[in-house]
């Protein structure tokens, strides 16, 4: 695991990445909700290639972080830059197809798809084809179709999945149902992949399956990912860094040394003594 070093903006990223652009900066970000501070003046710096974490007890509003970062909320206030390049003007579409994928608390496949169409759906921003290709089934649409297949393979091979391909997806089992959710977020191209609570409903090891599975993703595709996730043993095994939110403001900002022993934190989770 990286040293972890400060970068400006009151932010640590891993050695590793400190002299290259962070793949996300979020500054002085914040929704209200009917005069209701949701989030509050929420800043985070992720290196390009880091495994962070974003905890905090439930309702402290990490959720809606995910939801401003990928645009289901709009900003009341503050900035998203995502590789350095502000995304105030886009849409949800528009923030998936600039390089941040996300997966969701409840999963979200479609269930009567085979896993490997849910692994194609989320290859759209890869593989295209006009639509007289696609109509007609011209030359180009089979070689498309062919491409796709490969790719989806080939991201299912990385949870040893391929083998289940043609299985429909809504039987799988549920650990294997979180796992394919993650490929199909993988299958966009991310450059930011945001887990949330991707350990949820898993025994301990299927968890410990998962922690591999991340870093795995890390090193193959050399991307950051941000979780959310209430299972400290991931938490602290995985991550670099971690932000604890508690009633959306940020408490604190560390190494998992660091947050395991910070008196805020303990507080937010377990009251006072």
């Amino acid at each position: 695991m990286s040293k972890m070093v400060p970068v400006p903006h009151d932010s640590i990223v891993p050695e590793r990445d400190v002299n290259k652009l962070p793949i996300l900066e979020a500054r002085h970000l914040g929704i209200e909700f009917g005069g209701l501070k949701a989030v509050d003046d929420f800043n985070l710096t992720i290196g390009r290639t880091e495994i962070a974490g974003l905890i905090g007890p439930n309702g402290a509003g990490k959720t809606t972080v995910f939801n401003l970062l990928t645009k289901v909320y709009q900003p009341t206030s503050g900035t998203i830059l995502l590789d350095g390049k502000d995304t105030h003007a886009l849409n949800t579409v528009q923030v998936n197809k600039a390089g941040i994928a996300r997966t969701f608390q409840n999963i979200r496949l479609f269930g009567n798809l085979s896993v490997e169409d849910n692994v194609k759906i989320g290859l759209h921003n890869q593989i295209k084809y006009g639509m007289a290709n696609g109509v007609l089934r011209l030359p180009k649409y089979w070689k498309k179709e062919k491409e796709m297949h490969e790719k989806a393979i080939e991201l299912l091979s990385i949870f040893d999945m391929q083998d289940m391909a043609g299985n429909q997806a809504g039987s799988l089992p549920y650990g294997a149902q979180r796992r394919l959710e993650i490929v199909r977020a993988l299958a966009t191209n991310p450059k930011l992949l945001l887990l949330d609570e991707p350990a949820a409903g898993m025994n301990p090891s299927e968890t410990a399956e998962l922690m591999n599975n991340i870093r795995k993703i890390r090193d193959t595709f050399k991307i950051a990912v941000l979780l959310i996730e209430h299972d400290m043993n991931l938490v602290m095994g995985v991550c670099e860094g971690i932000c604890v939110l508690n009633f959306g403001k940020i408490i604190a900002k560390g190494t998992p040394d660091e947050i395991q022993n910070n008196p805020d934190v303990i507080e937010a989770y377990l009251g006072k003594k």
